[in-house]
């Protein structure tokens, strides 16, 4: 409680201090702060500047990063956004290059973009036995998203597709309510 109570009084005398400097005073802290986020974005290349293989380090060096930051993975996270972003740019890169692409396709289920996931999981074709659990899991998810809006059609083809990766408790649950 002590030390709350002294880092307060700094926070504090902080403010107080700052509100007594001169218009020149805050002119120049705003100039250099500027020019301190502008450095630092000079630093960090696009990454559609940057080589596939590059995109699918930064992708993995991200993401390692966001597993430790976030107690639950979304792509409106910092971290886990520009892992995606890395991987998408490294698998757009190299389009043939299925190790990019299954590693995009596993973001976009870890991240719960079940849709962006389950096209992805698609597109790769012949799937492990580990691609087919997640590739199941984003179907499973869009069936149960379809028949919250009452879509059973769309619940359906989800479903079916979902049990020929892997069938699941979730995928019968779903199947008995189609």
């Amino acid at each position: 409680m002590k030390n709350i109570l002294m880092l307060t009084a700094f926070a504090l005398t902080g403010l107080a201090g700052a509100q007594d400097t001169n218009t020149t005073s805050t002119n120049t802290t705003t100039t250099q702060t500027t020019q301190t986020t502008t450095t630092t974005a000079e630093q960090m290349p696009s990454p559609a500047t940057m080589s596939a293989v590059d995109n699918f380090s930064r992708a993995q060096e991200f993401a390692v990063q966001a597993d430790v930051a976030y107690p639950v993975p979304f792509y409106d996270r910092t971290l886990w956004k520009a892992a995606v972003d890395h991987a998408y740019y490294a698998a757009t890169q190299e389009a043939g290059n299925r190790d990019y692409n299954a590693y995009l396709a596993q973001l976009y289920t870890k991240t719960q973009w079940w849709i962006n996931a389950y096209n992805a999981w698609n597109r790769l074709g012949e799937l492990n036995d580990a691609e087919k659990q997640w590739a199941s899991l984003s179907a499973a998810k869009l069936a149960f998203l379809a028949l919250q809006r009452g879509d059973k059609a769309a619940a359906r083809t989800y479903v079916e597709k979902g049990m020929s990766w892997a069938d699941s408790a979730s995928l019968q649950a779903l199947m008995k309510r189609l």
